[in-house]
């Protein structure tokens, strides 16, 4: 197995609309909203600088009221093609207490108005990988491509 095998998470999906509109979705914090985190879950607040080195703030609200804050900032951004970013950095260059993962989105246009969607999430180590794929990354990160899915005609 590879190193990247060992520590990466991929989710696949093909959508019914192009890249630009992925795009879009991934970085107007008003759509985000829309479909970010799994329902009933939900932002409460969404903050992104999507350029590289911008940093985001996501703060994810539970059921129960509980907010989750999570910064980060973006390591690449091609527009309507790639997003890369990392929680290994709070804002500019200011370290976080814990790096988690890097997160890849790649957007590949497969004509016809259709795209790819792959978002990675690589991990630091395979124990954080492990612990992100308990956490239940292919059952969540699976209901926010189909809630994605289901926001992309409104775009």
């Amino acid at each position: 197995m590879t190193a990247e095998a060992q520590h990466e998470l991929v989710l696949v999906r093909e959508f019914d609309a192009p890249r630009e509109k992925i795009f879009k979705a991934w970085t107007d914090p008003v759509l985000m909203k829309e479909w970010f985190v799994p329902r009933p879950w939900t932002l409460a607040d969404v903050k992104v600088d999507a350029r590289p080195g911008g940093s985001n703030l996501i703060v994810m609200r539970s059921p129960e009221g509980q907010e989750f804050p999570n910064r980060g900032v973006y390591l690449e951004i091609v527009e309507n093609e790639k997003i890369v970013f990392t929680d290994a950095f709070t804002s500019a260059w200011v370290p976080s207490e814990k790096p988690f993962f890097v997160g890849i989105i790649l957007l590949e246009d497969l004509g016809n108005g259709r795209t790819k969607y792959t978002a990675k999430a690589r991990h630091w180590t395979a124990a954080d990988k492990e612990q992100h794929e308990q956490m239940g990354f292919h059952e969540g990160w699976g209901k926010c491509a189909d809630q994605l899915a289901e926001l992309l005609p409104a775009i």
